[in-house]
This record gives structure tokens, C-alpha cells and sequence, in this order.
């Protein structure tokens, strides 16, 4: 039996606009096993982070299929995918998109209040992940009174709301300088070893070179 958490098939993604088609993806076929963490790396603009939108369920494929925990994604509705994101998945990106107007706290208690957390457990519930990211002190501070690392760690925090058992993440320490760069992967590297898979696009290879399996994209194709 296949340990794989995410598949992919013949996985192919075009855009067209007007008369011109772009093909993001060819015929991606990979497997990414349960507890891993593997990184995405290859240029800008060849497809890395559409073959993770299309590994999550945030967009569909032009040909091919997903499997996600034994499950064929691309053969659900819209209801249906978005009920699997909530139970199974934690999305990090690039830029935090915290809500400005919440504390930390508040944004973590937003995603745990979506993710179905009964109330009486969000305020407890988000504290203990603040706490989990280093930022317990913090809970209070909006997110303009937060340094850009300190903001990816509330939004580290705010995906594991719903304890998902991936962790995908689009180039998440591609805003920040070294110092919070290296604060965000040692937070990785604990989840990982607590048992999430995480799965990160970069295009920084001194990060890829510290991942367990690394897939390399260029021009929509496996190269590596």
C-alpha cells in the first residue's frame, strides 16, 4: 500500500487569455509521502506555485487528477473541496494577509472559528498555538505593531487552527530577512517532526537543501 498523502496524474493546467493559452503545468505526475517534508523549488514563473494551488484544492486542473489522502479532489464540488481544505490542510503564503483590524489572537480565533473550534475553545485554542510559534507575549499586538516574521508565525499559527495534517506553503519566507527566514523553518522543522507533512514552493535552494525530498519544476515539468 502506498504511503503517498498527496498524488498527482498526468497533472496539466493551461490559462487562456483572449487567444493566447499558457500551459503552467504538462503532465506532472509525482507522489509526496505522509510526514515528509519536501520542497517545491525552480524559477519564477514555471509552475511551482500553480502545482501547489492545484495539490490543495484553490484551483482546478485543465487535465489529470489529485489525490489527496486516498481521495480523487478533482472529482469533488466546490462544497465538497472546501469541506476537505477545512479538515485536512494549513495554507501558508508569501504575504501574511492577517487581518489588520484583529490582535494575533483574533486572527488565529477567526481560522478556528471557520475550522468549527466551539467557541468556549478558540480563546484557550489560539493562545496555545501563539505560544507554539513564539509569540504568546504578542497575542495582543496587531499585526502593524508585528515585525514581517513575527506576522508569518501568527499565520503559521493560524494554520494549524484546524490541526490539518498538511502544511502547504508558498514561498513563506520570501518577504522576510535572514534572521526571521531562519526563526520560520526551525518552527517547520518542529511540525514536521511532530508529524505534519509540509510541502514549501521556494526558490531558495540553501532551504531546499535542508528538506527531506526535493521536486524541481521548470517550464510546467518535473525536471528533477
Amino acid at each position: 500500500m502506498s504511503d503517498a498523502i498527496i498524488k498527482t496524474r498526468d497533472l496539466s493546467k493551461s490559462y487562456s487569455t483572449g487567444a493566447v493559452t499558457t500551459q503552467a503545468l504538462r503532465g506532472v505526475t509525482l507522489d509526496i509521502r505522509k510526514g515528509s517534508f519536501t520542497c517545491i523549488v525552480g524559477p519564477s514563473g514555471h509552475g511551482k506555485s500553480t502545482l501547489m494551488h492545484l495539490v490543495g484544492g484553490l484551483d482546478r486542473p485543465t487535465e489529470g487528477s489529485v489525490f489527496l489522502d486516498g481521495t480523487d479532489i478533482s472529482r469533488l464540488d466546490n462544497s465538497q473541496l472546501a469541506q476537505l481544505r477545512g479538515e485536512k490542510i494549513g495554507f501558508v503564503f508569501q504575504f501574511f494577509n492577517l487581518l489588520q483590524g484583529l490582535s494575533a489572537k483574533e486572527n488565529v480565533e477567526m481560522a478556528m472559528m471557520l475550522a468549527g473550534i466551539p467557541e468556549k475553545e478558540q480563546a484557550k485554542g489560539a493562545l496555545r498555538l501563539l505560544a507554539m510559534v513564539g509569540l504568546a507575549e504578542k497575542a495582543d499586538a496587531k499585526p502593524s505593531q508585528l515585525s514581517g516574521g513575527q506576522q508569518q508565525r501568527v499565520a503559521i499559527a493560524r494554520a494549524l487552527a484546524n490541526d490539518p495534517a498538511i502544511l502547504l506553503m508558498d514561498e513563506p519566507t520570501g518577504n522576510l530577512d535572514s534572521a526571521a527566514e531562519a526563526e520560520i523553518m526551525e518552527i517547520l522543522h518542529e511540525l514536521h517532526a511532530g508529524g505534519k507533512t509540509v510541502v514549501l514552493v521556494t526558490h531558495n535552494n540553501e532551504i531546499a537543501k535542508k528538506a527531506q525530498h526535493v521536486i524541481c519544476v521548470k517550464d510546467g515539468r518535473i525536471s528533477c
